[in-house]
């Protein structure tokens, strides 16, 4: 076994360790209150593994959706206590008059406590609000003005269900959209929940003049590929895999599969090289790698996702360095590109420093 599999776990195993002797040494109660709560603690963790672990299609959705929901939110909680308590501990250091208000101190907790509340109550209401994010764009070649809907990362399973899916889609139609573009993991990797809820009658209700295109995302294979394809034809979702359809004539739409079928799958120059290069090429490619790659193949717009710009505070940090770009728009010659963050998101609801969204796109050629 190769010594990074087990670096991990440790780095892991001793970041909680910290984590619940700093809760056990600030709580100003006794010492079986304090193993109480502990164990108390402990509970999201052993949730979310088994969770991870352990889905069946005969449990409850509701069930489901509960530990989900909690044991997911409690691994994003659980790295900002890591964060408050090591800041604290570092700032102990250098200012002895702090020490004692964080050891079985009522005010250290509360402040603790204060500080954890306002953060996860604002993610959670920053996560339901969506942003419309307004795009104009100019491209070279003959088009007449068409507004595009550039959606990504649904994750639509048991923390993302059918009711707030409703309200997505009564938002999108608003738009009066002339095609909606999907941009993969539409599913967030089980299709046991999708099918439990019938979420497809929501999906189905998605309106656009040209209609409505998807590809596949990595959440989309984990979740079974035929039966993720499945789900999204019944929607009557457009699944464009390694595909280029012209639509009205006037443009084409492009759908990559996801690079977790890199080894099959076709490059983009693979799939633009029969088109008619005159007409506007518009790509969906979920994972924003190899931009390009686009740009040489003579793509006019490509819409990605799965960043999630790493969905909270520091890690958007970390996204940031890792991708060319990790969201946003960014042109490379004459190729458009656009990096979603995602309307959904995976696990706990809360956005911090990034935000949940859906693209608007004018889009026009000379």
């Amino acid at each position: 076994m190769r010594i990074q599999f087990l670096i991990f776990p440790i780095i892991v195993l001793l970041v909680v360790i910290y984590i619940y002797y700093r809760i056990w040494h600030i709580l100003p109660v006794s010492h079986f209150s304090k193993w109480l709560i502990t164990i108390v603690l402990l509970l999201p963790v052993a949730l979310f593994f088994g969770y991870m672990s352990y889905r069946s299609e005969n449990s409850s959705y509701w069930f489901n959706q509960i530990v989900s929901i909690v044991s997911t939110s409690w691994m994003i909680i659980l790295l900002y206590l890591f964060m408050t308590f090591l800041v604290i501990d570092i700032a102990r250091l250098f200012i002895p008059a702090m020490r004692p208000w964080f050891v079985n101190n009522l005010y250290g907790t509360i402040g603790v406590t204060i500080f954890m509340l306002v953060t996860f109550i604002g993610g959670n209401l920053w996560y339901h609000h969506k942003v419309r994010v307004p795009l104009n764009i100019q491209i070279d070649k003959p088009l007449k003005p068409i507004k595009i809907i550039g959606i990504s990362d649904l994750h639509l399973g048991y923390t993302i269900g059918k009711n707030e899916l409703n309200g997505w889609v009564n938002m999108i139609n608003a738009e009066r959209p002339d095609v909606i573009l999907i941009a993969g993991d539409i599913i967030d990797s089980n299709v046991v929940p999708v099918k439990q809820e019938k979420m497809y009658e929501e999906l189905s209700r998605l309106s656009a003049t040209y209609g409505v295109y998807a590809c596949l995302g990595n959440h989309d294979y984990y979740a079974d590929t035929e039966k993720s394809e499945s789900f999204i034809k019944k929607a009557g979702i457009h699944l464009l895999k390694d595909e280029a359809v012209l639509v009205n004539d006037a443009f084409y739409v492009v759908g990559r599969d996801d690079r977790t079928n890199d080894i099959n799958r076709q490059s983009v120059a693979e799939l633009t090289k029969n088109l008619d290069h005159n007409k506007p090429i518009l790509l969906m490619d979920h994972q924003p790698y190899h931009l390009e790659r686009a740009e040489a193949a003579g793509v006019d717009f490509q819409l990605s996702g799965h960043t999630h710009r790493g969905q909270v505070f520091p890690i958007n940090l970390v996204t940031d360095m890792v991708y060319e770009k990790s969201w946003g728009y960014l042109q490379k010659g004459n190729t458009h590109i656009y990096v979603s963050s995602g309307i959904g998101l995976w696990g706990g609801k809360f956005r911090i420093g990034t935000q949940s969204e859906y693209l608007v796109l004018e889009i026009s050629g000379k």
